[in-house]
């Protein structure tokens, strides 16, 4: 399985939001409620991806051009824990898990907020999504624990961060082809 990666870009809305639907609808699956994931459409995440940058955006594509996964990042939200850089989102769609292709992604968002001079950066995963596995491989400091709530649940959530995103950044590309 051949991707690349490579910036969003506006008209990369669509596939964006049938990755993000369909890959929240497998991986909360008996996590989230069934009707809170059956309520999530396309056409409400298209409208969210249209508005937000694609700059800010990485997308994994096919030979064919079709998005199989995404990564959205940029200055960290809160600014409670020192941390400069986030990785808000990444998502990909089930059959395509365990290519290394969110390696790639996590991998292309750490050099992109380098290259922008971030030192650092934070994600917040459930602690209940089968792939916080995934980030722990890479070492983080476990910086923060949060209560999310979706649809009058609460979930457990962990913080990990990077305090130094170059020493990640060099981690990502010695596990090249391993993850």
């Amino acid at each position: 399985m051949n991707f690349r990666i490579r910036k969003a870009v506006k008209e990369d809305a669509k596939q964006i939001a049938v990755v993000h639907v369909d890959s929240w609808r497998t991986t909360y699956k008996g996590i989230v409620a069934d009707e809170y994931l059956e309520s999530l459409t396309y056409e409400s995440k298209e409208k969210m991806w249209v508005s937000i940058d694609p700059e800010t955006v990485f997308v994994a594509e096919n030979q064919d051009g079709q998005i199989a996964g995404f990564a959205g990042f940029g200055p960290e939200r809160t600014k409670e824990y020192g941390f400069d850089g986030e990785l808000y989102a990444i998502y990909l769609l089930k059959e395509v898990q365990g290519a290394g292709i969110g390696r790639r992604l996590v991998e292309a968002t750490a050099n992109e907020l380098l290259r922008k001079n971030y030192q650092s950066m934070l994600l917040w995963v459930m602690d209940e999504n089968p792939s916080k596995g995934f980030y722990e491989r890479f070492l983080p400091e476990r910086i923060a624990e949060d209560v999310y709530t979706i649809d009058g649940t609460d979930h457990q959530e962990t913080a990990f961060g990077w305090r130094d995103l170059s020493k990640l950044a060099a981690a990502l590309k010695r596990k090249e082809g391993s993850l």
